[in-house]
């Protein structure tokens, strides 16, 4: 009864949406660009909306009203004239007749969305510049959603997580294209250099269908800068205390018409050995890293084309361990602890897209790519190799359903992995491949209801035929109040040697105990992702103020259990045989107490349970509450340019449950949970003028650092020794410095 009365409400909700009739459109300005916050309204009366930050629009339509008045400021206001429901694309011309446009509202660095379905946040550029930010796993320091932490002691990478649950749960994207799987897990966020990146999106829960089957708590995409966009020249140059240096430079030129390219080049090398905590280990690894990428943009904007053409290649080289290690001396003894970890990368990626200029609804677009990663690595006497080749093809169309308020994206995909992996002289190589189709239905009224739902089959060599549901619906009651919920399914292989290679830097033996499944004896993951959400606009003293709430629960029905509880001197991978699941609770506050000054602050609270070999707990080293602020302010802009930024960021986490311990000699064993700390970064940024800046800045400037990060760090050939239990700061305080210039 109760699943009959659902379906006649759905079918209610449908039929009284395709009666509402509405006028859809965009609204561009120089170039074909889209104009977010233009004025649109029905003239004589008080019926409009404005843009979203795509230059989109929705505007109820009825036979009384025929004029459409499109008005923004510095822009010559256009009235059109609009007898039936149709799509309305207009191009904004500048008002020349104005000496000086000044606009006074400044756009937020991270913004937050009140009309997608899924509940979405966009990082801007601006808020990338907030820190040095020099590669992407370093991006989210000032982001509250975002958790990052340091994956071991001797590596230097750091591992991100959302909604309780590492970075594997994350589909990562670059222009929707998956990026930073398979091989990359461990290392693949420090491969994508910060100046090449012009805005992230960050989404909560089960994201699109159309992006693959994988994700399970919420997708990360972020997108290049375009070289259509792009200046003629840019130049970062970075510095830091511990002896890290980097230098990007950008080149672009216009081709023609049609036609720009850009050339990226990335360079970082850090240079000398240190060793702050006095433990005789490396803090951070010295090597150097070449990064270089090629993009070619082609854009027809009378006939609707637009394409990308991405050649890039990276080696990156590391090497860390203890101080007094040498590779060409003691490579495979027991002399002195080190570890060397060499990756090549070569990608080629293609899009190709066309907005039919006739019928603008109606889109398709064909992404390709060919991934080759190849990674030699060895932690002291365990050996890891791994090389991936893989070939992803994603073709999809969009279209409408009777006008623009149905709209649905369907299409197929096809995705080729081949893995050469070796473990310890154990060959685990295979190879993976997947085809599925999908459909995607989206009601859009911005007014107040908007939802999406989309599902997908796909047949894996591997896991078989399978299907993933996923919804999001959004429920906008007023201006500034947006309601939403979401359900979705995921499902991934996971590659348990990549995923975890912070544990070869330990004694501890790797042992698979089951054997029936069919990735390394192991079935695939399986899981159920559950969120509602909560935005809220509002003015506080006459000034803008946001609140949030969102809470998510993960449900795993499947999962490959990492247990490094059942001993010290071992990790046990096997399925989940029990419960497994991450409650993510989030509350967030961000108030501009004039224009040019902010903070955000934001309290998250996890429950994150797993039943291992020893039972049901707490999932090891994840904080159970945490509590973010971060303050920006910055000065007037002169008319020379002349400027200053200045940034803050406060992290507390609480305490954090420890891998079990209690069976090795007293010496060797740490508490049952940690003390909590505190984290503050800062940034002060002095523009010269438009084309020059200099910035300085502090990580960690409390000079917080964990004690006995490395166990047994005096014996580390010995059987107690574990680099992977990291939960805060290795280094202390670490300053910085760079500059940018750029030729307009």
């Amino acid at each position: 009864m109760q699943k009959t009365i659902i379906v006649f409400i759905f079918l209610l909700t449908t039929i009284y949406s395709f009666s509402q009739e509405k006028i859809s459109g965009k609204i561009t300005y120089e170039n074909n660009l889209p104009l977010p916050g233009v004025n649109i309204y029905w003239e004589n009366t008080e019926i409009g909306t404005v843009t979203d930050e795509k230059g989109n629009f929705s505007i109820p339509y009825s036979s009384e009203n025929t004029v459409l008045v499109i008005s923004y400021v510095g822009f010559k206001t256009e009235k059109v004239t609009v007898i039936e429901p149709k799509f309305v694309t207009k191009n904004l011309e500048f008002d020349t007749t104005l000496d000086e446009v000044t606009l006074t509202k400044v756009r937020k660095s991270l913004q937050k969305n009140y009309l997608t379905p899924a509940n979405v946040q966009t990082m801007t550029s601006k808020e990338l510049l907030k820190a040095a930010c020099c590669n992407l796993s370093e991006s989210f320091e000032t982001n509250p959603s975002i958790d990052v932490n340091f994956s071991d002691a001797v590596s230097g990478s750091r591992q991100i997580r959302m909604l309780g649950l590492t970075s594997p749960y994350i589909l990562m994207t670059e222009e929707n294209i998956p990026a930073i799987r398979g091989a990359s897990q461990a290392y693949g966020l420090s491969f994508v250099p910060g100046t090449w990146v012009e805005s992230i999106q960050i989404t909560k829960g089960a994201g699109s269908v159309a992006n693959g089957f994988e994700s399970i708590s919420g997708q990360i995409n972020y997108e290049m800068i375009k070289p259509h966009d792009d200046i003629p020249f840019f130049l970062n140059a970075y510095g830091s205390t511990d002896s890290r240096f980097e230098l990007n430079t950008h080149f672009n030129r216009k081709i023609s018409d049609k036609w720009s390219t850009s050339l990226f080049l990335h360079g970082n090398a850090r240079v000398s050995k240190n060793d702050m905590n006095d433990d005789g280990f490396l803090d951070n690894p010295i090597g150097k890293q070449i990064n270089a990428i090629n993009r070619w943009q082609y854009i027809d904007a009378e006939k609707g084309w637009v394409s990308f053409i991405n050649l890039r290649y990276m080696n990156d080289e590391k090497q860390t361990g203890q101080v007094d290690f040498d590779p060409d001396r003691d490579k495979g003894t027991t002399n002195f602890w080190g570890s060397e970890i060499n990756t090549e990368k070569l990608d080629v990626s293609s899009k190709i897209g066309r907005v039919s200029p006739e019928i603008p609804w109606r889109s398709f677009g064909f992404q390709n790519a060919f991934n080759y990663h190849k990674q030699n690595s060895y932690f002291g006497l365990n050996e890891y190799d791994i090389t991936q080749r893989s070939f992803y093809s994603n073709l999809i169309y969009n279209s409408i359903i009777s006008n623009t308020l149905h709209k649905f994206a369907t299409g197929i995909n096809f995705t080729y992995d081949q893995f050469s992996e070796v473990v310890n002289a154990t060959d685990f190589s295979r190879i993976d491949n997947s085809i599925g189709t999908f459909f995607e239905y989206t009601y859009c009224n911005d007014d107040d209801l908007s939802y999406v739902l989309g599902g997908r089959i796909d047949y894996h060599n591997r896991l078989g035929v399978f299907i993933t549901p996923r919804a999001h619906l959004r429920y906008k009651p007023f201006e500034k109040t947006t309601f939403r919920v979401s359900a979705g399914r995921g499902k991934r292989s996971a590659n348990i040697f990549a995923e975890n290679q912070q544990l070869f830097a330990s004694s501890r033996q790797f042992q698979i105990l089951d054997t029936n499944g069919k990735i390394y004896g192991l079935d695939a993951e399986i899981a159920w992702n559950y969120g509602v959400s909560f935005l809220q606009g509002f003015k506080l003293f006459g000034k803008d103020a946001e609140f949030s709430v969102d809470f998510y629960r993960t449900d795993f029905q499947n999962q490959a259990i990492v247990d490094v509880d059942n001993s010290p001197q071992q990790v046990l991978f096997y399925n989940l045989d029990g419960k497994s699941f991450a409650n993510s609770l989030q509350v967030d506050l961000s108030y501009e107490f004039s224009t040019h000054f902010n903070i955000r602050t934001a309290y998250k609270y996890y429950d994150v349970q797993t039943d291992y070999t020893i039972g049901l707990v707490e999932r090891p080293l994840q904080a159970k509450h945490r509590f973010f602020t971060n303050i920006a302010y910055e000065t007037h802009v002169k008319d020379n340019g002349q400027q200053w930024k200045f940034d803050f960021t406060y992290n507390w986490m609480g305490k954090q449950r420890l891998p079990r311990t209690q069976t090795n000699p007293e010496e060797y064993r740490l508490k049952e949970f940690t003390n909590p700390f505190s984290v503050m970064n800062a940034q002060v940024t002095k523009t010269f003028s438009r084309t020059f800046e200099v910035y300085v800045g502090a990580e960690n400037f409390g000079n917080y650092q964990q004690k006995n990060a490395i166990l047994g760090s005096n014996d580390p050939f010995g059987a107690y020794f574990d680099s992977s239990m990291v939960y805060a700061p290795v280094f202390g305080a670490m300053y910085y410095a760079g500059l940018r210039f750029k030729i307009q």
